[in-house]
């Protein structure tokens, strides 16, 4: 494993994501070589003491390890693909923002050039990289990852989910379903009280005790959707389908929009049909794991 601060380090892209990174490279130590297609965004860097590369080829020339952000996988390709600017053996970890297909076909089009690639997403805002609240995922050949392990520590916690490169996406997509699920709940419901008078702020404490406590039921879930068994040990599907439709009908009587309950309705009357009504919440991942038209 490299050194924590004897790692030459180079960035590709410096958007306000790609500035935060090399900012917490520098912060770390490391001798930090920055490229962009707009010069002039490299200056705070420069004045940090940053080298600024004039060329792509010269910028991953410079770091044993290559960091891209950039716009989009395409972006990548295009910027490492000209002739001699990926040399065979260069480390490329692309925090580039995509989907786990083109994470894959990334990696295969690296692999195809010499280089070791590791896929990644930044689960934080630019703010808060280089500490440890900035969560950082990478998926690829294990190697690669704890030989730069350290090196990359700079950016905030960082994890290895797995050799397929596609890992890094998936999570990260998942970890957003997550998220605007939660905050999709909140606004439901912070809707329905303030036709009582009650406001978002009041409301706001209660709503994270729910959370948490929802929280608390994941591993146990977990474990029946492993198993594939969903015995109705807190309550079954279709009790909890009577009271959805409580949720729709409070939506309505009050004037607030009852889309979201009715698609949760919608799904739960499915699981039904087919015979799960019986059985426990979990067992809805059926449901989720089947596509349909929209």
């Amino acid at each position: 494993m490299s050194n924590a601060t004897d790692t030459p380090v180079t960035v590709i892209g410096l958007g306000l994501m790609g500035q935060a990174l090399a900012g917490a490279f520098l912060e770390a130590g490391h001798p930090t070589t920055v490229w962009n297609r707009t010069a002039s965004k490299a200056d705070r860097l420069v004045a940090q003491g940053a080298r600024l590369a004039l060329t792509v080829g010269d910028a991953v020339a410079a770091g044993s390890l290559v960091v891209v952000c950039v716009t989009d996988y395409e972006a990548v390709r295009e910027l490492l693909g000209a002739a001699g600017v990926l040399p065979a053996g260069t480390t490329v970890v692309n925090l580039t923002s995509g989907d786990s297909t083109q994470a894959r076909e990334t990696a295969r089009w690296a692999e195809q050039r010499g280089a070791r690639y590791l896929d990644g997403a930044v689960m934080a805002v630019p703010s808060g990289i280089g500490t440890a609240d900035a969560v950082i995922l990478h998926s690829g050949p294990r190697a690669y990852f704890e030989e730069h392990e350290s090196a990359l520590g700079a950016l905030g916690t960082v994890t290895h989910l797995g050799a397929d490169p596609g890992l890094a996406s998936l999570y990260d997509v998942a970890g957003l379903a997550m998220m605007w699920s939660v905050l999709n709940a909140w606004l439901q419901g912070t809707a329905l009280l303030r036709t009582a008078g009650v406001d978002a702020a009041t409301y706001a404490p209660f709503a994270r005790q729910i959370a948490a406590g929802v929280a608390e039921w994941l591993p146990g879930y977990a474990e029946q959707i492993d198993r594939g068994a969903f015995p109705a040990e807190v309550s079954a599907l279709e009790t909890d389908a009577r009271a959805m439709v409580h949720l729709i009908e409070e939506s309505e009587a009050v004037g607030v929009n009852a889309e979201l309950p009715k698609l949760m309705k919608a799904m739960a009357d499915r699981a039904i049909a087919a015979g799960h009504g019986g059985e426990q919440y979990p067992v809805l991942i059926e449901e989720f794991s089947t596509p349909r038209e929209a």
